[in-house]
């Protein structure tokens, strides 16, 4: 019981957020990010105004369950009403294309 409770605490995020989400637009693909690296719509990638680049983020669509695993490369959304801006590829993995922006759950990744 005592090594499932540690685990437990261990696998925990350490942050989460809930809000809404929202893609690129292809336009974008290949412009600078704010991290310096291209936009690439084939990677998994993601805008947050706050956490650093390269941080690890699991996204979860609050609908279905579904979610992916992102990288922080750029800053963004510029929406207010956004927590998160995904690259095209990670908006396919949620089924967001169709909806185009969706409720969602932010977690860092240890």
């Amino acid at each position: 019981m005592r090594w499932f409770l540690v685990l437990l605490l261990l696998s925990a995020p350490v942050w989460a957020e809930e809000g809404l989400a929202s893609y690129y637009a292809d336009k974008f693909q290949g412009r600078p990010t704010a991290s310096g690296q291209p936009y690439d719509r084939q990677a998994l990638t993601a805008a947050h105004r706050t956490h650093p680049f390269g941080t690890r983020l699991r996204v979860t669509r609050l609908d279905t369950g579904q979610s992916v695993e992102v990288v922080v490369n750029d800053r963004g959304p510029h929406n207010p009403e956004r927590v998160v801006d995904l690259s095209r590829k990670a908006a396919e993995e949620l089924d967001l294309i169709r909806d185009g922006v969706i409720r969602v759950e932010v977690e860092v990744i240890p």
